[in-house]
């Protein structure tokens, strides 16, 4: 979907190549599209450069809830107090969002760009018409640790849950075909990456608006068809339309992991009703025991929405006692931030923020001691794990993943070597897990 063309940068922007500097806020998706600005900007002749030595800061900004749009703006306004005289633009989904105000409010930006399209951005940046050709997605620069890469699938999102403002800022969902992906993972692949990251706004979804039904299945095969040692992770699947087509690829292919990130959000049918969704408690479990019996060492993510309008303390109560019985490995909490233009934005009896806060507070609490017990049926168990970097200032210390842990958001694996031994970043390790700390792993 081709959006309308983005105005003409103001004079304050240089048009020549310059050096330039990029803050990434938000989501893993922001991120891609941070490293495909990159490459855009690069083959544009600009250079990447520290934030002190840059002529230009690009601020990718997150405009997703209420704190997220804080930390946008209060990242320009550093920025501004840091360094005065250097140009700042503000790109990515607040600035797509709210771009008439944020040039009204927000003067510190010396350009509020109306896009989160990495071409457009960078089209807007160099002053010029047109966002360009095809970007060469597998080449990109990464901004991920050694080894690992996200690859997305999809933009945009067809599901209008009452809470979430990503169709107003994203548009419907618009999946890539399934050969523009391949070209791009075999070319991560070929790069040496050993885990690639398959991600959208509804990974599950991916297909379905040109096919009539989700492909993520078909997808998958395809890839599953190349030769080599590396892991396919998927993340957010939404739990309404999970595909079970993948249980049995699971089974058949140790590389497509068995992690599932799922977001519930909630367990009350009346909440989930009011968020546009259509489970409940019992449909969820069910989805739960219906994985862990096709895997038994699958691993489970999921996030919890609080303070939803009309959320009611016997609501909440059946999303504590969901949360027991699902014994999910990993779980994150938030409280509902409403935005303006979703169907949740004029929903009353909204509970108090403290209230909405101890929910939160209450769900954390018992999510901590669940994930502990959860790490412990790893130990004494022989795990690959992708070394992702070396401990500064420890002998023999390095941090990395297992298939059970993704990206930033879950815990790590403490690697003990002999202080002799060197790993290499990157690489896959086999080892054994001999204790737990904390919410990390040690191995051996």
């Amino acid at each position: 979907v081709k959006s309308s063309p983005l105005p003409h940068p103001p004079s304050p922007i240089p048009l020549l190549p310059q050096r330039y500097y990029i803050d990434t806020l938000g989501c893993a998706k922001n991120q891609v599209d941070s490293e495909m600005l990159m490459s855009c900007l690069s083959g544009e002749g600009w250079e990447l450069s520290a934030s002190g030595d840059a002529d230009l800061i690009i601020v990718n900004s997150c405009g997703f809830i209420e704190s997220a749009k804080r930390e946008s703006i209060n990242t320009v306004l550093s920025f501004r107090a840091l360094f005065p005289q250097k140009k700042i633009v503000l790109a990515g989904c607040l600035a797509a969002r709210y771009a008439g105000e944020l040039r009204e409010s927000l003067p510190e930006a010396d350009l509020i760009c109306p896009s989160s399209d990495p071409r457009e951005v960078a089209a807007f940046v160099c002053g010029k018409k047109d966002a360009g050709g095809k970007i060469n997605d597998g080449a990109r620069p990464l901004l991920s640790l050694p080894g690992s890469a996200y690859l997305k699938i999809a933009e945009g999102c067809n599901n209008a849950c009452s809470f979430c403002a990503i169709p107003l800022i994203r548009g419907n969902l618009r999946s890539r075909t399934i050969p523009d992906i391949h070209e791009e993972f075999a070319l991560l692949l070929r790069r040496g990456i050993k885990e690639v990251c398959l991600i959208a706004q509804d990974t599950a979804a991916y297909g379905a608006e040109t096919e009539g039904k989700p492909r993520l299945a078909a997808l998958l095969a395809n890839l599953l068809e190349s030769d080599g040692d590396f892991w396919i992770r998927l993340l957010y699947l939404h739990p309404d339309h999970f595909p079970e087509a993948l249980l049995p690829l699971m089974q058949a292919d140790a590389r497509l992991l068995p992690y599932f990130d799922i977001p519930f959000q909630h367990a009350s049918k009346k909440t989930l009703s009011s968020m546009g969704r259509l489970g409940d408690s019992d449909t969820y479990l069910q989805l739960i025991r219906t994985i862990r019996a096709a895997l038994p060492n699958a691993v489970l993510r999921s996030t919890f929405l609080v303070g939803f309008p009309g959320e009611t303390d016997a609501d909440f109560e059946e999303l504590l006692a969901f949360q027991q019985n699902a014994a999910l490995d990993w779980a994150g909490v938030f409280s509902y931030s409403p935005e303006e233009g979703t169907p949740a934005f004029t929903l009353k009896n909204r509970p108090a923020k403290k209230v909405a806060a101890a929910r939160k507070t209450r769900l954390e609490e018992a999510q901590l001691s669940l994930s502990e017990k959860k790490l412990e049926r790893f130990i004494s168990k022989t795990l690959d794990v992708l070394v992702e970097e070396k401990i500064e200032g420890e002998a023999g210390l390095y941090l990395g993943r297992s298939y059970g842990q993704a990206p930033e958001v879950d815990g790590a694996i403490v690697l003990e070597t002999a202080p002799v031994a060197a790993l290499a970043p990157g690489s896959f390790v086999r080892g054994e897990i001999f204790a737990r700390a904390g919410l990390d792993l040690r191995l051996r």
